[in-house]
């Protein structure tokens, strides 16, 4: 088995909580020789925390020295394309945060710079490793679902605005919930569709909240200057009749302060992703199946590790570049279906 060679770029907390944790876990199979951050003090401040060798400011400098073989993406969403393409160059292979890009165009690059390279780049879009959704796809291979012809996803909060980062800022991000949050049970209906792509988008964007204030669940924001998206609800049809209903928010005047889930019904049977629960006929009479006996994953190890299978070349659930190039599209023209 290769022992690969990891750097990150990025030096906020979903590397310091979330990449740095898993890869440390999976040291038999990778070593974190390096941490890139702009501000070359938390790049060193991050480096020392974890015991990480070297610590740059200059991702091309950090390329040179330390020669890595996979390189892990934890910028804000517009720099995703700079740095994902400079890792290719330099022959890494790249686990890059979600979404994929901020524009379609961006993220059909990097799928095809990866295949040219012969690279893997992957996104981490680590609920395809929850446990739920591995029972979902047993019990669709198992054809106990049918055929799956419309799915609810959705991702809502109910001021769950961001206080911090680039969150509000539409030049940095892309856009607000849809590409925050959004792209997580995008995702995963699309995945349970094989990735096919819709051929009508019906689509509606929301600031009100987001502009106006109030009280806030995660930190204050400040309304005039904020640029995103509070919420965004959109109906996606497919040329085979399918059809998926996605509603995400940050802010939306609704009970649950945050509900994440999704609902998938075929001609045999459905089912609620969390918790699991399968909606089936049995011996004549309709059920409901729970399954209370699911173990909880941690699904950014299993993500993590997922990755590092693809670039063994094993069989891996990760999504794949040319999945993400086809999700940033949907997302793409969700926006451009509200007018934004």
């Amino acid at each position: 088995m290769t022992k690969y060679r990891a750097v990150l770029i990025g030096g906020g907390s979903i590397a310091d909580k979330n990449h740095i944790p898993a890869l440390k876990q999976l040291s038999e199979r990778v070593d974190i020789v390096a941490v890139c951050s702009r501000d070359g003090g938390k790049a060193r401040a991050l480096a020392d925390r974890h015991g990480i060798p070297h610590a740059f400011s200059d991702a091309e400098e950090m390329f040179r020295t330390v020669g890595p073989d996979v390189m892990v993406n934890c910028t804000p969403n517009n720099l995703h394309y700079p740095f994902t393409t400079m890792a290719l160059e330099y022959g890494c292979h790249v686990l890059c945060e979600k979404p994929p890009a901020i524009s379609a165009h961006e993220a059909r690059d990097m799928a095809d710079r990866a295949k040219s390279r012969g690279r893997v780049l992957a996104y981490n879009l680590q609920l395809r490793q929850a446990a739920e959704w591995a029972l979902l796809m047993r019990c669709r291979e198992e054809g106990r679902l049918g055929e799956i012809y419309h799915i609810k996803a959705h991702f809502l909060r109910r001021r769950g605005i961001p206080g911090w980062g680039y969150f509000t800022d539409r030049a940095v991000q892309g856009g607000g919930s849809l590409m925050d949050l959004g792209v997580h049970v995008l995702d995963l209906a699309l995945c349970a569709m094989d990735y096919a792509q819709p051929d009508r988008i019906l689509a509606n964007a929301y600031d009100f909240i987001g502009k106006t204030g109030g009280k806030g669940l995660m930190g204050s924001w400040d309304p005039t200057k904020f640029g995103v998206e509070d919420a965004c609800m959109a109906y996606l049809s497919f040329p085979n009749n399918a059809s998926i209903m996605l509603s995400t928010s940050f802010a939306l005047n609704t009970q649950a302060d945050r509900d994440r889930n999704l609902e998938v019904f075929g001609s045999r049977g459905g089912a609620r992703l969390f918790p699991f629960v399968l909606h089936a006929e049995l011996a004549g009479e309709l059920a409901d199946v729970h399954f209370p006996y699911l173990e909880e994953e941690d699904i950014q190890l299993k993500n993590t590790a997922a990755f590092l299978d693809a670039c063994d070349g094993k069989p891996s659930n990760v999504c794949t570049a040319e999945e993400g190039a086809i999700l940033q599209a949907v997302v793409e023209q969700i926006y451009q279906a509200a007018g934004r």
